[in-house]
């Protein structure tokens, strides 16, 4: 690997680690946010969804912005709005404020994640790719697994406010790498940012993911739920009629002819809907059904994030070599056995035999499974579109985990007891199932990248 290769992954990895922590160290600070700012589960669900709105909705448009300015500028913005609008956060003095606050550090966070992998695409070929995707998957996998426990030593020994601040430190170092990187900026002559469809995409999830957190306050029969909610779907249904039609679509619909792009991304929907909602259930109920510490909440999560240290890269190398369809078929399934033995939490909770079990098995099956999707879904599209490639896939991503946060008080029926803890368990079994499935008929192994 050469310094500037090396560089670009560095880059790449720092980068996407500050929007991907951001997106999940939020879940244990959760009922410490309420307990100060006020509200119950709607609140929760708002601080974290506000974020994953925009961030799905604008990281299509961030691809755009890629290919007109350069992939280094993008990252630049990104990197310094990100930074702003998290002091913005922790000074946040009503819950209102921190919500607006979120939705616009989705929009800066959009910024970072397509540009980032669009420069590992563009600098690495063939199984140095393959290895670098492994490398940046772990890393930011590790970060969403990793934001709980930072989250919970912030929010027992500081504050919830300093929760945000955690990414500091890594947005300044990636700064200055990118000042060091002398990289020359790629532009696509002609590109051209579709904000009719960045309209549209964010009315349409913000109107479906409104009525769906709000609907167990007010009820599928209030007007106040059911219009947002039809307007959103009619505003989506626009934006994918919009992408037929337009000149120069934010998500271009002919990705979805490569079999392998539109394969892996019907399991990134499933698998990373069962992703965010295990995060989100596993990480209050610890707190508020089973009485841990905010510390101790984010611990639960820490054998799996040292299986993705040791194992990620390793898995992408595999992946590289035999092709991902059994690591992406083997690993939800082994996910899935990890969520069912979460069953075994009871009233007399116990950390060791009824959680520890399913975290393991749950992480061995995740490290096997996230390089082996990146790995599929890129390698499927030419190098020259990696940066749009890149960015729907993460938006579907985003969204899959927006809507089953949305969907959180349907699946555990208004109320995050241990009953509605169980049932999160078996919807998440079952939505890694379904990816499992999906991989096992959808992809193929060794299909050449196209030229």
């Amino acid at each position: 690997m050469t310094r500037e290769q090396r560089t670009v992954l560095a880059i790449a990895v720092l980068a996407s680690f500050v929007s991907f922590l951001d997106g999940t160290v939020v879940n244990v600070a959760l009922p410490a946010i309420s307990g100060e700012l006020g509200g119950g589960l709607s609140t929760q669900q708002w601080v974290v969804d506000a974020y994953l709105v925009t961030l799905g909705a604008f990281i299509l448009v961030a691809g755009s912005l890629s290919d007109v300015f350069g992939r280094v500028v993008v990252l630049r913005v990104g990197l310094i709005g990100f930074g702003v609008t998290s002091l913005a956060i922790a000074a946040a003095p009503t819950a209102e404020f921190l919500i607006v606050a979120r939705a616009l550090q989705g929009v800066t966070g959009a910024l970072l994640v397509p540009s980032s992998l669009a420069l590992i695409t563009s600098t690495f070929r063939g199984p140095a790719q393959a290895r670098a995707i492994g490398i940046w998957t772990g890393a930011t996998t590790v970060a969403m697994i990793a934001g709980p426990l930072i989250g919970g030593v912030f929010v027992d020994t500081l504050s919830w406010r300093l929760v945000f601040l955690v990414n500091v430190a890594p947005i300044a170092v990636t700064m200055w790498l990118l000042a060091r990187l002398g990289h020359r900026d790629h532009r696509r002559p002609g590109a051209r940012v579709d904000i009719v469809g960045a309209v549209l995409c964010a009315a349409g999830l913000g109107g479906v993911v409104f009525a769906l957190i709000e609907q167990p306050n007010l009820g599928w029969a209030s007007p106040v739920i059911w219009i947002p909610g039809l307007v959103g779907a009619a505003a989506f249904l626009g934006f994918l009629v919009r992408q037929r039609l337009a000149r120069d679509p934010m998500m271009p619909l002919d990705l979805f002819r490569a079999r392998n792009f539109w394969a892996g991304n019907l399991a990134t929907v499933f698998l990373y809907a069962a992703l965010s909602l295990n995060g989100f259930v596993v990480s209050v109920y610890l707190q508020q059904g089973a009485g841990l510490s905010a510390t101790l909440a984010g611990l639960a999560s820490l054998p799996s994030t040292i299986l993705m240290i040791l194992l990620s890269s390793r898995m992408g190398a595999l992946a590289g070599r035999y092709g991902p369809r059994l690591f992406m078929t083997v690993g939800p399934l082994v996910m899935a056995v990890g969520s069912i033995l979460l069953l075994s939490v009871g009233d007399d909770f116990d950390y060791w035999t009824q959680v520890l079990p399913g975290i393991i098995v749950f992480g061995l099956g995740l490290t096997a499974t996230v390089s082996p999707l990146t790995a599929a879904v890129l390698g499927a599209i030419e190098s020259e579109r990696s940066g749009i490639a890149s960015a729907v896939n993460n938006a579907v991503s985003r969204v899959a985990g927006l809507l089953a946060i949305a969907a959180v008080s349907a699946v555990v029926g208004g109320s995050l007891d241990l009953d509605g803890f169980h049932r999160a368990a078996i919807v998440t079994a079952a939505l890694m199932v379904l990816g499992g499935l999906a991989s096992f008929l959808g992809i193929r192994n060794r299909l050449s990248r196209p030229v």
